[in-house]
């Protein structure tokens, strides 16, 4: 009996296995962006964070079953996948890519002026003058 619950916890937690992906990608992109001081390393952490969420939103989003939402003659009772969070995840990806590009480009700017990359060394430079 003891074993038929832990396979059954088991079996539960492996249900759930997207959503402990998303929570551990959440966690590895939010910490990128607040404790590293190279710029190039918080873009790659941004990232990551925004595929968590691209992640959660695509798991949300099966329907046990579900098929596309095409109306077809004969057809009763059908069960339809929402076809909207896919439409938001082309376009959330779209302004990731942009959002990337941006700061890529912010980066290197930032280089040309500084000399560095690093987030402390830039502050401190601007202290100075």
């Amino acid at each position: 009996d003891v074993y038929k619950r832990q396979g059954a916890l088991m079996l539960e937690f492996l249900g759930l296995y997207n959503y402990w992906v998303f929570a551990v990608l959440l966690m590895i992109g939010f910490y990128a962006v607040i404790a590293r001081p190279n710029m190039i390393k918080k873009l790659l952490g941004l990232g990551i964070f925004q595929a968590a969420v691209f992640l959660l939103y695509i798991t949300m989003d099966k329907v046990e079953g579900g098929t596309a939402p095409i109306i077809q003659k004969g057809v009763v009772d059908a069960i339809y996948s929402n076809p909207l969070p896919q439409v938001l995840i082309l376009t959330a990806i779209v302004v990731g890519i942009s959002t990337t590009a941006l700061g890529l480009a912010l980066v290197v700017r930032i280089h040309e002026a500084y000399g560095t990359i690093e987030e402390d060394e830039t502050q401190q430079l601007d202290l100075d003058q």
